[in-house]
């Protein structure tokens, strides 16, 4: 039988598909099925390019994972831009990222068309009713399988649950990924100067302080110019959650430059959770809001741009870091602070989702269909979603 590496020298065998095909293939399905936010986008990008396509192992993804938690920018298409890069080069760079985004920006764009048009959101509860409980499966089986090569010793252990608990009692996500990864360093550091004299000095990263504002100017009318900067400002600095995106939304076209009530920013916020893809699909909706369909291109481009450059350095240091070991304990500390919140999204999130009878039973069937049977994470988003249209729609009307 031929292994899937073959080059189809025999006569019988399947022309073997090109990288940048593949990476086409993958995130464009990626993009159009990514329910859940970045914790399920990472969990289905782990199934496929790691379990399913043998792309890279468990210790080069959670090394990606952790590196793309230091930049700023949306995390999970961060992802699929450095996984698009591995696997075929600056081409795969570009297409891996445009294909994540693309079907996401879409929707959303005709979301904002109807917005317009009719005054109010689309509604998605139903779909999403039955996504959400059957997403945690998923990030559970990435969460214990990254874990295990996580987790190297009891002190990264103790670590993971002090930054577990801290997050779920509000503590920034960010300060806690830098402290933690910090006090690692430091705690096996420490250990090395007790059993050996040294004379290195590990390196601490610093985190420059960037202002929300992108200058002082106040414009009275829509301007191109100005929305391509601001969104290219908040690609380029925001770290964090879609609260904090919220934040800086709300700073530049509610409190500075006027062009969008609290009402709009609020329905902007709800299309981009609710959508597949990354959440920063917002910029399509707010540049169509302001701007038209032109502006919604000019704003998505802008706010995801910064990801492709900061990502495109990344993938040549990464290595570099990893080979050098006070650079790489570094890393490790990272590594399992990353994991340790994307754990705590994930009790969140299944708080939040996993609210009744028929909830229970798909999040019980979903955890049966990925750890017993290997269900496909795509196949099981797709379930979950029309389980939850069916009983939506059986219980309360189709009308």
């Amino acid at each position: 039988m031929a292994s899937i590496d073959s080059t189809g020298d025999s006569p019988d065998a399947k022309p073997k598909s090109s990288p940048i095909a593949e990476v086409f293939r993958l995130f464009l399905k990626l993009g159009l099925i990514g329910f859940g936010g970045p914790a399920a986008h990472i969990a289905m990008m782990r199934d496929e390019v790691v379990q399913r396509r043998r792309w890279l192992n468990d210790q080069e993804f959670l090394d990606m994972v952790g590196a793309t938690n230091v930049i700023p920018g949306p995390n999970s298409t961060e992802m699929a831009i450095h996984l698009g890069h591995r696997r075929a080069g600056w081409r795969g760079l570009i297409v891996g990222g445009a294909c994540f985004i693309i079907p996401a920006m879409l929707i959303v764009l005709a979301i904002a068309i109807l917005y317009v048009e009719y005054g109010e959101t689309v509604k998605a509860d139903w779909l999403l009713y039955g996504i959400k409980p059957v997403i945690i499966a998923v990030i559970l089986q990435a969460l214990l399988a990254l874990g295990r090569r996580a987790i190297k010793g009891p002190v990264l252990a103790v670590i993971v649950a002090a930054v577990i608990a801290l997050y779920l009692i509000g503590i920034n996500e960010l300060l806690l990924l830098f402290a933690g990864a910090a006090l690692y360093l430091l705690i096996k550091q420490g250990f090395k100067v007790w059993k050996e004299r040294t004379n290195g000095i590990a390196l601490l990263p610093l985190i420059a302080s960037v202002p929300p504002a992108f200058g002082a100017a106040t414009v009275p009318g829509f301007s191109m110019t100005t929305l391509f900067l601001t969104f290219l400002k908040i690609g380029a600095v925001l770290y964090g959650s879609g609260y904090v995106l919220l934040a800086f939304l709300h700073g530049d076209f509610v409190d500075r430059l006027g062009w969008l009530t609290e009402q709009q920013l609020l329905d902007a916020i709800a299309v981009g959770q609710f959508t597949p893809g990354p959440v920063f699909t917002t910029a399509t909706f707010v540049g169509y809001l302001v701007g038209g369909w032109p502006a919604a291109l000019v704003a998505t481009v802008a706010i995801f741009l910064p990801a492709f450059v900061f990502v495109f350095f990344l993938s040549r240091i990464l290595p570099i870091v990893r080979r050098s070991p006070t650079a790489g304990l570094l890393l490790d500390g990272i590594n399992a602070t990353s994991l340790a919140i994307m754990a705590g999204v994930t009790w969140q999130l299944g708080r939040a989702s996993v609210i009744d009878w028929f909830t229970i039973l798909l999040g019980l069937a979903s955890l049966l269909a990925v750890f017993r049977l290997k269900v496909n994470s795509a196949w099981i988003v797709l379930g979950g979603g029309l389980a939850g249209l069916a009983y939506k729609g059986v219980t309360q009307g189709f009308n």
